[in-house]
């Protein structure tokens, strides 16, 4: 077990911003809120998979709706653990911990501060090594844990208990819709599972890994060093692109942030680009053609500090760099593909693996 303190927090936000590749909810938003509930007295306490019993009870936890609306709508600040206990009352048995829907972005803390409130843990592990922009899109859901029961939550007290649906898209759709009734976001509590299938359908210890991503890009920024460098040492990704964004086309549409970013490097690195988004960085193209495909990590940040740039907060004239991360080994099996492929969004390609760029990944220390 390990603890999550003001500085740990530090670095938790900026490696799942970075691994968030431009979605999962704004990391920054969500570290002040863990920070107040840390100034009250909130004990933030991270259990590795195997420390969970194997008929111990586990649930998902994290937020839903579009970052465009998480960023200027204030949150009640319970939402999550209002719907942990509202599946907690209709499965009549109590959580033993959370466990992170996605790592990346606000959505790696979200759950955290869900735990703390209902005085359980939350397990070093799930569901994307990423994040996703639709509920289907986890792990658990794609090796076994049923889509039901499943709950949600809004900042002015109400909360639903989806006890049925007929797939994980099926909740997706219904969760979606309730939640642009709820004001555009909200919180959820869903993938209830046993410890043994916790261990058997998440993907281990991401938390650590954004911890220890966050603590290397700091380190840099404090020795004066390059952050870049040090994001691309410790993922082992690729820099495809230092520039500047050119154009932003974003639009809130049912419940998602869609658009388009275009942008055009400097010296070596002098081609136009352009990134396709929902929530989350899609697809990147250079000249038109495709360099760069979901499942892999497309991560956007600040070329002088590394700090990750949500889709929400791209800008015109932002001076970026695109870094490619390889996607965990679990996202790119065939029954993984199918669900969080680049033919899952609508385009007419398979998965193009990034490249090795040496013998590093975030995960090459993980057992998956």
């Amino acid at each position: 077990m390990w603890r999550v303190d003001k500085d740990t927090l530090e670095s938790l936000a900026v490696g799942a911003g970075i691994l968030g590749t431009g979605g999962g909810g704004n990391a920054y938003v969500a570290k002040v809120w863990a920070q107040c509930e840390l100034d009250r007295g909130a004990r933030f306490d991270i259990i590795d998979p195997v420390e969970v019993p194997d008929d111990a009870w586990v649930v998902g936890s994290g937020g839903i709706g579009a970052p465009t609306v998480s960023v200027e709508k204030l949150r009640r600040g319970d939402e999550e653990v209002r719907a942990l206990r509202a599946l907690a009352d209709h499965m009549r048995l109590q959580f033993a911990a959370t466990v992170p829907m996605e790592v990346g972005g606000g959505n790696s803390i979200r759950p955290l501060v869900a735990a703390a409130q209902a005085g359980v843990p939350m397990v070093d592990a799930d569901g994307m090594g990423r994040a996703f922009p639709e509920l289907q899109m986890v792990t658990y859901f794609m090796y076994g844990v049923p889509a039901c029961p499943a709950a949600i939550a809004d900042d002015k007290g109400a909360s639903a208990v989806f006890t049925a649906a007929s797939n994980a898209k099926h909740l997706e759709r219904l969760a979606r819709t309730l939640a642009i009734e709820m004001g555009g976001t909200a919180g959820m509590a869903l993938a209830p599972m046993t410890g043994a299938e916790l261990k058997r359908t998440a993907i281990p210890r991401t938390l650590s890994v954004a911890r220890d991503l966050g603590d290397s890009v700091r380190r840099a920024r404090r020795s004066h060093s390059d952050p870049i460098e040090a994001l691309l040492t410790a993922t082992g990704g690729a820099l495809m692109l230092v520039g500047k964004i050119t154009d932003v086309e974003r639009r809130t549409a049912t419940g998602f942030a869609r658009g388009r970013l275009s942008l055009r490097g400097n010296g070596p690195y002098g081609n136009e680009m352009e990134i396709d988004f929902q929530n989350e960085n899609l697809i990147a193209r250079v000249g038109g053609q495709v360099v760069a495909t979901v499942p892999d990590l497309i991560c956007v940040v600040a070329v002088i500090d590394a700090e990750p740039i949500t889709t929400e907060l791209l800008r015109y004239g932002q001076r970026v760099a695109v870094i490619g991360v390889p996607c965990h080994p679990m996202l790119s099996t065939p029954e993984a593909l199918a669900v969080v492929g680049p033919r899952a969004f609508g385009y007419e390609l398979d998965f193009q693996p990034l490249p090795p760029a040496g013998e590093k990944t975030p995960w090459s220390a993980l057992s998956s």
